[in-house]
């Protein structure tokens, strides 16, 4: 095969060449956007998931799919330095309120929505942009109080009404939605409640861990009132082999026994989908056809691939201690476990161990599925033997090292969710565990 032409992409957020398993999320999500237009609201939508199934990919299909409908839209990163959700919102609402202000004549609500945005930016000392100052006084006493859940309600719904006398809306897309400040979650609900009951055009779109549907109930008591929740897993079979078979088509095509070997060794998982098939293509060496032998030879790269980014880069974000607990956490099994039995595998008390398990959730290696529970945010096992095959630890680390892998990254293979089988090492996410079930709306 030709590396210059390989359609695989894994990497964070990248689209991959065949969107397969997420039909219904999108037209479930086109749906709410016509019903919206029809004066039939809907309630904004939240992703919940593991690392890597795909959940930032969605979000921009959010985007598109707004965007096709005439929807403005502003997207925000949490928790990345970037802009706070004051600013993000501000920017949001500009971002449209300026378009609809290139009509000739300029509608009543668009021109009251331009007067509150000009409160907002002043009271929450904002800048106004570097291109366009906007030509409107401030509208006092709205956006203005200081109380950034009431001030974003005046934007928001002023926005809104903007938006629906021009027929179209305003989508807000989230990504990484559980490192917003727990008071930050709360004015968002806060605003989205009287969105809701004004039924205005202003939808957001969130993505975030397993743990992000509770985070928002803790917020505001109503705040699951206000979202669909939609659970990302791993991709069901059928689907799976379209993710890796589309790509290659129409100019070349899998072996079936090839394709086979492929699905187990990413088990359904989008981002391992992509490193095993970027692998298998670059090891064919027909132009027409990815064989077994193929994808035998390209299983140990796209190990070592994983291994050497996606994985180890989370292992070494932690300090001594959290690696210590990610080693425990593992040695476990898959999880999620009771945190006092990790403090009990660390021979800590559950109050020593805690601060180590709030420093790993922080930084994004852990989450807790439920109070006193913890579990990885990628998808995991531990390293492991078959029973007859198991041996002693330094017969694991032995067949780990004949494969490359240095002794971190032994530990880094069992974050990630390697086990290890002799003769040869198979990846087995297990997404389901610990994880919220799907909301049946």
């Amino acid at each position: 095969m030709d590396r210059r032409s390989n359609p695989f992409r894994p990497g964070a957020g990248a689209q991959p060449p065949a969107l397969a398993g997420r039909d219904r999320e999108l037209q479930d999500f086109d749906v709410a956007i016509q019903r919206y237009m029809l004066g039939h609201p809907e309630r904004s939508i939240l992703l919940s998931g593991l690392r890597g199934v795909g959940k930032t990919v969605l979000l921009r299909e959010c985007e598109r799919i707004a965007g096709g409908h005439g929807w403005e839209s502003r997207s925000l990163e949490a928790g990345r330095g970037e802009d706070s959700l004051v600013e993000a919102v501000a920017a949001g609402a500009r971002t449209a309120l300026l378009r609809y202000s290139r009509s000739a004549r300029l509608r009543e609500r668009a021109r009251n929505a331009l007067a509150v945005l000009r409160s907002f930016q002043l009271c929450w000392k904002l800048p106004e942009g570097n291109e366009v100052v906007l030509a409107a006084d401030p509208a006092f006493g709205q956006a203005d109080s200081g109380s950034r859940g009431r001030d974003m309600t005046d934007l928001l719904l002023a926005l809104g009404e903007a938006a629906a006398e021009r027929r179209t809306g305003v989508l807000f897309t989230i990504d990484e939605m559980q490192l917003l400040p727990k008071r930050e979650l709360a004015d968002l609900c806060m605003a989205l409640h009287k969105v809701s009951q004004h039924a205005v055009p202003v939808m957001v779109a969130g993505a975030g861990l397993p743990s992000l549907p509770g985070l928002v109930g803790e917020a505001k008591s109503y705040g699951e009132r206000l979202f669909s929740f939609r659970t990302i897993n791993s991709l069901p079979d059928a689907d799976a082999r379209r993710a890796l078979a589309d790509p290659v088509a129409p100019g070349a095509t899998w072996e079936p026994s090839a394709l086979d070997e492929a699905l187990r060794a990413a088990g359904g998982y989008p981002y391992f989908l992509q490193e095993v098939g970027r692998c298998a293509w670059n090891a064919a060496p027909r132009p027409d056809l990815i064989a077994h032998a193929d994808v035998r030879r390209a299983t140990p790269e796209a190990l070592r691939s994983l291994d050497e980014g996606f994985f180890r880069v989370r292992f070494d974000r932690a300090t001594d201690g959290g690696r210590a607990y990610l080693r425990a956490m593992a040695a476990m099994g898959p999880g999620p476990h009771r945190t006092r039995d990790v403090a009990q595998h660390l021979g800590k008390n559950s109050a020593a161990a805690s601060a180590v398990r709030a420093n790993l959730i922080q930084k994004g290696l852990c989450y807790a599925p439920r109070p006193g529970y913890v579990g990885f945010t990628v998808p995991c096992s531990t390293a492991t033997c078959n029973e007859s095959e198991r041996g002693s630890a330094r017969r694991v680390a032995s067949l780990l090292e004949g494969r490359g892998l240095a002794d971190d990254r032994t530990v880094a293979i069992a974050l990630a969710g390697a086990q290890v089988r002799a003769p040869r090492l198979r990846l087995r996410p297990i997404l389901h565990a610990g994880m919220p079930a799907p909301n049946p709306s």
